[in-house]
């Protein structure tokens, strides 16, 4: 028996726990919570697109590679490169023997998968004609390449290009001499991976984001948010799949007991105790969300620059989940009492705090922006700030959360504009200023939604504090951006630096290569 870790082979689900459909959050957590079996994990992805490209896992010391979507940042497939490094078993059968390791010198010396006959008669049976792929003319290379595809899973065989015949049936061409064993094998959705290649970053995902949930026991747990619709006036709707009523959070309305409800308990609690912004506070301590008669929207710069989360915080520092049941039961506010119910497994964080007033809204399909939204007791603690992570491959908060995907209901724009966390900035902030371009101009006369606040996550006092503030409100339009995405790709990201941007109800953190890194309404 070999003393590599043994890992099931589920065609068209997985390979051990690693479920097709699984987040990219779930999957690196488990995958680092694994150090002695996962010493070695690399993370690739687009430094210009880091939410359009796919992102790439290598795991090089267990001969492993998974590959997830962009913009949903969901395992797709699933690919064996090395098959001598991590032991394979399908319904109890080894896919390739391994020797029993006691030392180095015992080490397999080459990446030598099944073959052919090992695979077509005792592991996976009869298939149908798979595809032939020859060598590029000018590659130089002697073999092509042949692609046994089952549902759910495939096998690429190396072949001597000189001895294909597309007339002979592939059974006798692939148990000659001619064939060598399986270089690699994928595990994908769909029937062949002739049909699923295609659209295989696209295609609907059958299996949960949470590992959790893709278990089956019997234990409940709440249902995972696939979407955050942005209504405005303070509405945001959680959208939990078909068949599943949505969640409505109403800013300055739902209770601690609410989110309880239907979302379950929050993963972490964090006191809010930074007072860094206080500054603001004092300057603008008059300044209350309202509309003037002119129509004009003005804001807090407390409300604008409140990002204090414990996506920054280490896990020691007042996120403690053991004061979470008398947090959730104490609904009654003092003048201190301000904190976040974060749930990473969802992807956001809702700030609970004493009622306020929502900002203004927009119109969209349930409303028409001049409706108010109910105030509750100013007693009661309530929701009053939802934070919708991004996930950002590269970005200072990376893996913190999973990745949270939302949409901006506007009813205003034209049919073929979409504003949702895909969007580049530079697109949603043109179609958002169209919105409110009768509103933006401040008391000089200039557009207050071009200014932004400079944030820096990394030179804090430690990788757990909160992040620092650079500057104050500046003069910039998204065409004078630092850096282009040119320089971004070749000199890195530099995602230390964020900008906050600032619209009636929303504020946005954008990076240098224009993506989204969180979107906070309020």
């Amino acid at each position: 028996m070999s003393s590599k870790p043994a890992m099931q082979v589920h065609p068209g689900r997985g390979l051990g726990f690693l479920i097709l459909g699984a987040s990219l959050h779930d999957v690196l957590t488990r995958l680092k919570a694994q150090v002695q079996i996962f010493p070695t994990i690399d993370v690739s992805y687009s430094p210009s697109k880091p939410l359009a490209a796919p992102v790439i896992i290598n795991l090089p010391r267990n001969g492993i590679r998974l590959r997830f979507d962009g913009p949903d940042q969901r395992l797709r497939l699933i690919e064996v490169l090395n098959f001598t490094k991590t032991q394979l078993v399908y319904k109890n059968t080894d896919l390739v023997k391994l020797p029993e390791i006691t030392g180095p010198e015992t080490m397999p010396s080459s990446s030598t998968g099944p073959a052919f006959r090992h695979v077509y008669n005792r592991i996976m049976g009869p298939a149908f004609p798979g595809e032939y792929i020859p060598p590029a003319s000018n590659s130089g290379l002697a073999q092509g390449l042949y692609i046994l595809s089952y549902p759910g899973i495939a096998f690429t065989f190396p072949f001597q290009d000189t001895k294909w015949d597309p007339v002979e049936d592939f059974v006798s061409l692939l148990s000659s001499n001619a064939a060598a064993p399986a270089k690699s094998m994928a595990i994908f959705g769909g029937e062949s991976w002739q049909d699923a290649c295609h659209d295989l970053m696209t295609t609907p995902c059958s299996n949960p984001r949470s590992l959790a949930l893709s278990s089956r026991g019997k234990e409940f747990r709440p249902r995972e948010v696939d979407l955050a619709r942005i209504r405005g006036n303070g509405w945001v709707d959680l959208e939990r799949g078909a068949n599943i009523p949505t969640f409505r959070i109403s800013l300055g309305k739902t209770t601690p007991q609410d989110l309880v409800a239907e979302l379950g308990p929050p993963d972490g609690i964090y006191h809010k105790s930074d007072r860094k912004m206080a500054v603001y506070k004092i300057q603008h301590k008059d300044q209350k969300a309202m509309r003037t008669s002119a129509g004009k929207f003005h804001a807090t710069h407390e409300d604008m620059t409140d990002t204090d989360q414990s996506s920054l915080q280490s896990a020691t520092d007042d996120s403690d989940t053991e004061n979470q049941s008398n947090t959730t039961g104490n609904t009654t506010a003092d003048s201190s009492t301000e904190y976040f119910y974060n749930y990473f497994h969802h992807g956001f964080d809702v700030f609970l705090s004493r009622s306020t007033l929502a900002a203004p809204g927009f119109s969209s399909t349930e409303n028409d922006g001049d409706e108010m939204v109910e105030v509750g007791d100013p007693k009661q603690l309530v929701a009053t700030k939802i934070l919708l992570h991004a996930n950002v491959p590269g970005s200072y908060p990376f893996n913190r959360y999973r990745r949270s995907r939302w949409v901006i209901d506007v009813q205003a724009l034209e049919d073929n504009v979409h504003l949702n966390s895909e969007t580049p900035f530079t697109i949603l902030s043109a179609s958002l200023r169209q919105i409110w371009q009768n509103r933006s101009a401040d008391e000089n006369g200039e557009d207050s939604l071009q200014k932004h606040i400079v944030l820096n996550r990394e030179l804090a006092e430690s990788p757990g504090s909160s992040c620092e503030l650079l500057g104050g409100w500046e003069e910039s339009t998204d065409t004078q951006r630092e850096a282009s995405l040119d320089n971004v790709a070749k000199d890195g990201p530099g995602y230390g630096n964020t900008k906050l941007f600032g619209f009636p109800g929303l504020l946005f953190e954008v990076l240098r290569n224009d993506a989204i890194s969180c979107l906070t309404v309020y």
